[in-house]
């Protein structure tokens, strides 16, 4: 299929440009490596039609022999920087169809508005990047991500240091699953209460509830609990007879911030039940276990705290790593917030002071694009109480002070290259605070907060 000259395609907020082999959402150009791009083209252009696996395969890879997941993961990754919106229809065990109403333009290729920044004020940083945001980066790990789920993997494993993104690639993940047909819960253990932690019956009553009230399920797990059986045994049968029996398809349960669960000493029998989910796929194939997905987000090396490998669901399924952002996710998302660096240098000079940390990137770029600050005075703000990133770093410093044996070690490190621990290799990572590449020794995760912790653990 060859493009047509001067042809657009406009649907919801994109705009097409087929000669120019450019998407744009609104003002910002939206980067689309070039088989994305080539998907995109084939399914607009086939708009309402349903095409053949086979046909799309033909087409993408004319040259190469190829698996179908090798299309299952181009079009999940479409959709996740479409991202706005159903627009890819899955016709099951067949193929695809776009299914957006779009409008022909027969014009001159669009020239975006963009000058010093955005049209709009982007929205400030800080939790899960909205599904709808165009600031959102694609990462290896959200590919693999969708994949994964789309697979009906048992158990996905989510791991990064804090603020890199899981949550973010979370809800992106159980988005794709709603637009799959699968039932979704999500449990994010910052919400519970101390009170849910003191037993794990409490804490498996406690999460049973919010399920039943997510998929609209009763009776709640409290109106069956049997005294005479454990906790694990009631929330495993309260799973079977009343979540699998009145929902029949799949489900997608997603568990954010699992580290909350490593201190307690009931974790082993929680993650023990979690493990023996995985092997009822095995054990019990007529069971409904096959249709139950766990994708679960955390920080902590899990091993430090499980010590018996056969209760932990941290050693099976799909692991994935999510990583800070290279230089050239960096100057993506440089273009994206409306190019306040200037130009690679620039970006080179920012990736290089914060390392690609996705949390004080975007803050960074943020603080410039509102006119708050330039990239030199980030530089010489770098690691001060009053700069643009201060209230991060205070916030970090003051987490630290709650363990005086982790400062100390740490200070000895900083100042006079003494060893860390395992132990506090392994928090401080889960911190955040020093690189997640386990292969190399330790290392601070930028040069910002390298500045900053050596200044104030002199």
């Amino acid at each position: 299929m060859k493009p047509h000259s001067g042809q657009i395609y406009e649907f919801g907020p994109f705009r097409l440009e087929v000669d120019e082999c450019k998407l744009w959402r609104g003002n910002v150009e939206i980067k689309l490596r070039p088989k994305l791009f080539d998907l995109l083209h084939l399914l607009v252009e086939h708009r309402g039609h349903m095409l053949e696996k086979e046909e799309m395969i033909r087409y993408l890879w004319p040259d190469s022999v190829v698996e179908e997941n090798n299309l299952t993961v181009t079009i999940n990754a479409l959709r996740a920087a479409l991202s706005d919106g159903k627009y890819i229809e899955t016709v099951t065990k067949r193929g695809y169809r776009f299914i957006a109403e779009v409008k022909v333009v027969q014009a001159e290729p669009f020239t975006p508005e963009i000058l010093q920044g955005p049209p709009q004020p982007p929205e400030p940083p800080g939790g899960a990047v909205p599904l709808q945001s165009h600031l959102y980066i694609l990462r290896p790990a959200d590919e693999d991500f969708c994949n994964a789920i789309a697979r009906q993997d048992s158990i996905v494993l989510v791991k990064g240091p804090r603020q890199v993104g899981k949550t973010s690639l979370l809800a992106r993940g159980l988005q794709e699953a709603r637009k799959n047909g699968a039932a979704v819960v999500l449990i994010d253990f910052q919400q519970f209460s101390s009170t849910a932690f003191e037993t794990a019956e409490k804490l498996l009553l406690a999460i049973g509830e919010v399920i039943a009230h997510q998929l609209e399920v009763s009776p709640a797990p409290h109106q069956t609990w049997s005294s005479f059986l454990g906790p694990s045994s009631n929330f495993e049968r309260y799973l079977r007879t009343e979540l699998f029996a009145k929902v029949p398809t799949n489900l997608v349960w997603g568990l954010d911030e699992v580290d909350r669960l490593f201190n307690f000493d009931y974790a082993s029998e929680i993650f023990g039940l979690f493990r023996s989910w995985h092997n009822l796929r095995a054990l019990d194939p007529q069971g409904p276990w096959h249709r139950l997905t766990l994708a679960m987000a955390y920080a902590t090396e899990a091993h430090l705290f499980i010590t018996d490998l056969n209760q932990s669901p941290f050693n099976v399924g799909t692991r994935l790593k999510l990583d800070d952002f290279t230089l050239e996710q960096v100057m993506d998302l440089n273009q994206r917030y409306g190019g306040p660096l200037l130009d690679n240098v620039e970006a080179s000079r920012f990736h290089k002071l914060l390392g690609g940390h996705p949390y004080l990137t975007q803050r960074g770029l943020y603080e410039m694009v509102r006119g708050k600050a330039s990239l030199q005075a980030i530089e010489e703000q770098a690691g001060r109480d009053e700069g643009v990133f201060g209230d991060h770093l205070k916030r970090m410093l003051i987490s630290l002070e709650q363990d005086h044996a982790l400062v100390h070690e740490l200070r000895s490190f900083l100042h006079s290259s003494l060893k860390l621990s395992n132990q506090s290799i392994s928090r401080l990572r889960s911190a955040g605070i020093l690189s997640d590449d386990s292969s190399q020794e330790p290392n601070l995760r930028c040069e910002l907060y390298a500045l900053f912790l050596k200044r104030h653990l002199a």
